[in-house]
């Protein structure tokens, strides 16, 4: 054959192989921070400096009306599958399995094989899948990430752990904490290993890895913080010195005038009452109000840190020249955590507390073992009740941004959404499908919102409503019946219009107990649907 001819059909050959294997599809990077409070970040109101997340929300899409479960897993298991956490497999979290849960259908403790993953959604479609950061949702064999879709995996694959090398675990059924990469469980981590940095690292790396496969990519960054302990390097962790001496309730009103200036929330909001278990800050005494001081300091201070280190991970992105075609979703996975480290399970084991120091001078250094405690819980809620734990709009309601090309910049909606939205989101943006044999995601996507074609994914008859550890939630429009039990509440249902009030403040039950009425027997309906398995202890 001619050199001519040879020439030809080797740039044909050429051609048709680019035509093949070009993608341009978008990619997706899902980044959760780990019990991040709705108004921690300045784009909502905090003080706490999150220059990239605000500069996020200010080229992309802002949600103030968003929701979750009460705690990880559950939250975690409805992003992953798009569907319930009953049918899920994380009725509760695997910690809190009451006997007569165990092995249930809906309780396994782990993402189970009646859903798909997103990963596994994403890789079937043709995505490389990157995940850094916490699991929750299974670490025994078969559990795992590796197992669930994603190629490559560097986790903390339980709920909560110290942020440095040491693997300290917060309770005692995870100490040491596991760890793993790539499917293989790690004996120890890096020496210089700080969980923010080394997961934006982690990722990073991943995605270099795979630039010349020309494939789009789906990134999960999964941040452990702010979640205790509260766990900080520096600069950081001297940032923030002095800056809380006035107090949380003090913090919680200044959130709360901040939300409403941004027009976050309605001007007349009106400020939730201080929870009964959070000690009134004057009754404290001056060594009381030190350590408080110091631990959301801290807290503060790896808040600060995530933002940057998601921060690098935004301009490795612009570096290689896949910002422009990349969609960014931030979320938590659900309010502020109103316990103290001694109120884990079995926490106060003189074996487990003995291998820390808690002293004031080494609060969020390596070795200490801290965490902010109800009071700051409040204060992260900004305008809303209560905190992580209970079905108050401060336990599930959460932030959420998206950003990416074709999507509005700088606007946002108070429509209601919920964390079942995400897959069906992401899938509608990248074109992939779910798998026919697997329930199919209860979730709606979001689009028509981000595309102005609607004003609403739900509609004022739609019922969405959710429950964990005997709180339960329903809700229908601007309005919300709420149970919240001991020790946060007194299990008693009461009805709110959360447009209006999302510090839950005015009960309508005495005022529209018909619409009440509904709403439990919707509740019941639902539960019902899903298969809630009440504890029984």
């Amino acid at each position: 054959m001619p050199l001519r001819a040879l020439a030809a059909m080797a740039c044909l050959i050429l051609t048709l192989a680019t035509e093949v294997r070009a993608d341009d599809r978008p990619n997706i990077l899902l980044v959760m921070a780990d019990d991040l409070g709705w108004s921690d970040l300045g784009a909502y109101g905090g003080e706490i400096d999150t220059p990239n997340l605000d500069a996020l929300a200010k080229g992309g899409f802002l949600f103030t009306d968003f929701h979750a479960s009460v705690s990880c897993s559950p939250t975690r298991s409805m992003l992953m599958s798009g569907n319930d956490n009953h049918i899920a497999g994380l009725g509760t979290m695997s910690e809190l399995l009451a006997p007569n849960q165990e092995g249930q259908p809906g309780y396994e403790g782990h993402l189970n094989d009646r859903v798909a993953s997103m990963a596994e959604v994403l890789r079937d479609a043709g995505y490389s899948t990157y995940m850094a950061g916490k699991w929750h949702l299974g670490h025994s064999e078969g559990t795992m990430p590796s197992d669930r879709g994603f190629e490559q995996t560097l986790t903390l694959l339980v709920g909560g752990a110290s942020h440095w090398s040491d693997r300290l675990g917060v309770l005692p059924r995870d100490d040491p904490a596991d760890y793993a990469r790539n499917g293989q469980k790690l004996e120890e981590l890096p020496a210089d290993f700080y969980s923010s940095r080394s997961y934006a690292d982690a990722l990073m790396d991943m995605i270099r890895s795979g630039l010349s496969d020309d494939q789009p990519f789906f990134a999960y960054l999964a941040f452990t913080a702010p979640h205790d302990p509260v766990h900080a390097p520096e600069p950081w962790l001297s940032k923030y010195a002095d800056r809380y001496g006035e107090g949380y309730e003090v913090l919680k009103q200044q959130r709360w005038k901040a939300a409403k200036k941004l027009g976050l929330v309605p001007a007349g909001a009106p400020l939730p009452p201080r929870v009964p278990i959070v000690k009134p800050w004057d009754e404290l005494t001056d060594e009381e109000k030190d350590r408080e001081a110091r631990s959301m300091e801290v807290y503060a201070g790896m808040l600060d840190a995530m933002d940057y280190h998601y921060g690098r991970v935004i301009d490795f992105l612009d570096d290689i020249g896949q910002l422009e075609n990349t969609v960014v979703i931030f979320l938590s996975d659900n309010g502020a955590n109103p316990w103290y480290s001694r109120e884990y399970p079995e926490a106060t084991k003189p074996e487990f507390t003995e291998q820390f120091d808690n002293s004031l001078e080494n609060v969020g250094r390596p070795g200490s073992n801290v965490a902010y405690g109800p009071g700051w819980a409040t204060g992260s809620g900004g305008p809303l009740d209560r905190f992580k734990m209970t079905v108050g709009e401060g336990g599930i309601r959460v932030p959420l941004i998206l950003s990416g090309p074709g999507m509005p910049k700088g606007e946002s909606t108070g429509s209601f959404a919920y964390v079942w939205d995400i897959l069906p989101t992401v899938m509608e943006i990248t074109g992939a499908t779910y798998p026919e044999d697997k329930e199919q995601p209860r979730g709606r996507s979001l689009m028509p919102l981000l595309d102005s074609s609607a004003e609403e994914i739900y509609g004022p008859e739609d019922l969405i409503g959710g429950e964990m550890g005997g709180g339960k939630w329903m809700r229908k429009g601007a309005f919300k019946a709420v149970a919240v039990p001991e020790p946060y509440g007194d299990g008693q249902w009461r009805l709110f219009n959360v447009e209006e009030d999302p510090g839950e403040v005015n009960d309508l039950s005495a005022e529209m107990p018909d619409l009440l009425k509904q709403l439990k027997a919707a509740w019941t309906e639902y539960s019902e649907d899903v298969g809630v398995i009440p504890a029984e202890n």
